[in-house]
């Protein structure tokens, strides 16, 4: 019987054909290959289309050897040489998998009594450890990847940190990090505390750090607890709006949730029904003792010692709402008062004109922190007001350009202006968009820098690229408008005797 080819043999090609693949007597190093000729090749004749169809592959897609091993030994249990027992199910493995755990590699390699048993018992210490986890752990050993929920990745986290999975642990990591939000970002940060991924608590962080006052939330704030709080409120990485007053409002509002979980009602009803709280606890209970020094109030005084009250006190109605309030012991006032009186006394009468070197941890601790919502893209300009030392600086946004300013004479503005010829500041400004869960869209920042001022000289301090630009626009910037006391003067003169000898 003859071959198919000799059964199915086609016409001479002519001249102008050229012959593509290989030759129809399939051999690989046959130079007729991809070339013109006039003649039939030697080493067989050329095959007709049928011909072509038949030595054509087709493509079928066989079930992988992972996916066969998945199914066959892991959801099907087959050939199984142990039983791993554990919340009241059961689960039909193979040593040689489980031995890719640190976990049971030591139990099996070890003198453990567990290394010749078929049947173990495995204790789960971790309450947030459940069955739809393990399942999903011991599952990871017959595959090659493995898709977690972000709803579910603590609790595998836990499991996979349990059976010593590393590699596990780094995915279970890297799916936090991409979907934390609003209604992750608390479990997160505790679950990566407690496991130790320093790299999802520093996201979870940020996170917060950009939307804690940008985008405020009623259940966020209820499930912040005091430490994270505390970290929050002394950073400078802060993003305020507007100024600090803001800060101290929203900690006033966090208080009261944290002490009163069961309220419901609007983001801007809260404020309001802080404040009767307050007083109505102060009326019923008669208390004049300020209520960071109550039993209630005591565990908050940590959070409240880091808001920066020396760019609070220095306007008018914020300063009358502390006294009002009366949350915060009055000698954290009074010393605050006296700080700012003797800056502005050097000021006036010592020459500061504001930090002239490189000081960055005084910044970070000192710095004011301040910011703006920008809605649309459009024209811009303000000032924060209060009695910054006589600084009064203009922020304008316009044309793609951040520009500060130092307004001495050309517009008028309530309290003192300064008409020392020469001004100095240090400052960083931020601009940051986010996305409907919070992360970052575009950010841009200066970084931390001096700059020095004339009257009424303008300096552009960004030039934006409009294609990175997405509205709404959130400006944040931090000031230091005093010099920090390494650079204060210590030959202070003093001063004169009033009183005259009597001869």
């Amino acid at each position: 019987m003859g071959s198919l080819n000799s059964r199915f043999q086609a016409a001479p090609r002519t001249s102008e054909e050229v012959v593509e693949g290989h030759c129809a007597g399939g051999k690989h190093g046959c130079e007729c290959r991809k070339r013109k000729r006039s003649s039939r090749c030697d080493c067989d004749s050329e095959p007709d289309d049928e011909d072509s169809l038949l030595d054509t592959p087709r493509r079928k897609k066989l079930k992988s050897t992972s996916k066969y091993i998945y199914q066959t030994l892991f959801l099907n249990g087959e050939n199984s040489d142990i039983r791993i027992c554990a919340l009241g199910q059961e689960w039909n493995l193979h040593k040689v998998y489980l031995c890719q755990s640190g976990y049971f590699s030591s139990m099996f390699s070890g003198s453990w009594k567990e290394s010749n048993m078929m049947v173990i018992e495995l204790e789960i210490p971790d309450q947030n450890i459940d069955t739809e986890a393990l399942q999903v752990v011991f599952g990871s050993l017959y595959r090659d990847d493995v898709l977690i929920k972000p709803s579910k990745v603590v609790s595998i986290l836990a499991a996979a940190c349990m059976l010593q999975l590393d590699g596990l642990i780094q995915q279970c990591g890297e799916t936090m990090k991409e979907n934390v939000s609003v209604k992750t970002v608390c479990g997160y940060y505790s679950a990566a505390n407690i496991y130790g991924l320093d790299s999802v608590m520093k996201k979870c962080l940020e996170w917060l750090l950009n939307n804690l006052m940008t985008h405020q939330n009623v259940d966020l704030m209820k499930e912040l607890g005091v430490e994270v709080m505390e970290q929050l409120i002394q950073s400078s990485d802060l993003f305020v709006m507007q100024v600090e007053m803001d800060v101290y409002t929203a900690l006033k509002k966090w208080m009261f949730l944290q002490l009163n979980p069961s309220w419901d009602g609007p983001l801007k009803q809260l404020l309001s029904d802080a404040d009767t709280w307050l007083c109505k606890r102060r009326s019923d209970l008669g208390e004049e003792e300020p209520f960071l020094n109550t039993e209630e109030g005591l565990p908050f005084s940590p959070v409240f010692h880091h808001v920066r009250l020396q760019y609070i006190i220095n306007d008018l109605a914020s300063a009358r709402i502390l006294e009002r309030d009366n949350i915060l012991p009055p000698e954290w006032l009074s010393c605050m008062y006296k700080q700012q009186w003797f800056a502005m006394l050097r000021m006036e009468h010592d020459n500061d004109i504001g930090p002239q070197e490189a000081n960055k941890e005084e910044f970070e601790l000192n710095s004011m922190r301040c910011g703006r919502k920008l809605t649309k893209d459009g024209d811009y300009c303000w000032r924060w007001t209060g009695f910054n030392f006589g600084f009064d600086l203009l922020v304008t946004y316009t044309n793609r350009f951040i520009v500060f300013k130092r307004n001495t004479l050309s517009q008028p503005c309530g309290g003192a202006v300064s008409l020392q010829p020469r001004r100095h500041l240090a400052y960083r400004l931020r601009l940051a968009s986010f996305d409907s869960s919070g992360k970052l869209i575009c950010s841009r920042s200066t970084g931390y820098q001096l700059l020095t001022l004339e009257k009424d000289q303008e300096y552009v301090v960004m030039n934006l690229d409009s294609r990175l630009l997405s509205f709404p626009l959130y400006v944040c910037c931090n000031f230091l408008y005093t010099s920090p006391p390494s650079e204060r003067r210590a030959d202070v003169p003093e001063p004169e005797s009033s009183a005259r000898s009597v001869s």
